[in-house]
């Protein structure tokens, strides 16, 4: 796996993968951004997002297809005060919207996928942390 940023003039960068998709990435207007894309750090979380939405979507369909009709997860996080600013504290909440959701296979889902399955909570578990939870939501 491999990315390539290119500096893009000022504080803005973009992000090639070599799945052949780009991200504009920039820096907050205090340090001389132009606020034209998300910050890095927030590409981090992105990136936890769509890794756990991912796993917790294909286990949910496996084991109760049809009855999740949305997923949605908001990924709170407390960074330190100090530079380096790394991610002290991560907070993953799942809203599952669904017909007739069993509880227990949802907190599994989300067990495993914090887990186990998660490369990238597996990866940022070794120095935030890191914590989940759920809520179904009946649609």
């Amino acid at each position: 796996m491999k990315s390539v940023i290119k500096w893009q003039g000022g504080m803005a960068f973009e992000g090639a993968t070599d799945s052949g998709h780009s991200v504009l990435m920039d820096a907050a207007p205090e340090v001389g951004g132009e606020n034209r894309g998300p910050r890095p750090m927030e590409m981090v979380l992105l990136g936890l997002g769509g890794c756990t939405s991912i796993d917790i979507i294909m286990m949910l369909n496996k084991s109760q297809p049809g009855l999740v009709k949305d997923c949605q997860v908001e990924v709170t996080a407390e960074r330190a005060d100090s530079i380096p600013k790394v991610f002290t504290k991560i907070h993953v909440h799942f809203k599952v919207f669904g017909e007739g959701l069993n509880e227990k296979k949802v907190a599994r889902a989300v067990g495993l996928s914090a887990d186990k399955y998660c490369s990238v909570s597996k990866m940022l578990e070794a120095s935030v942390e890191m914590s989940h939870d759920f809520e179904i939501i009946e649609a």
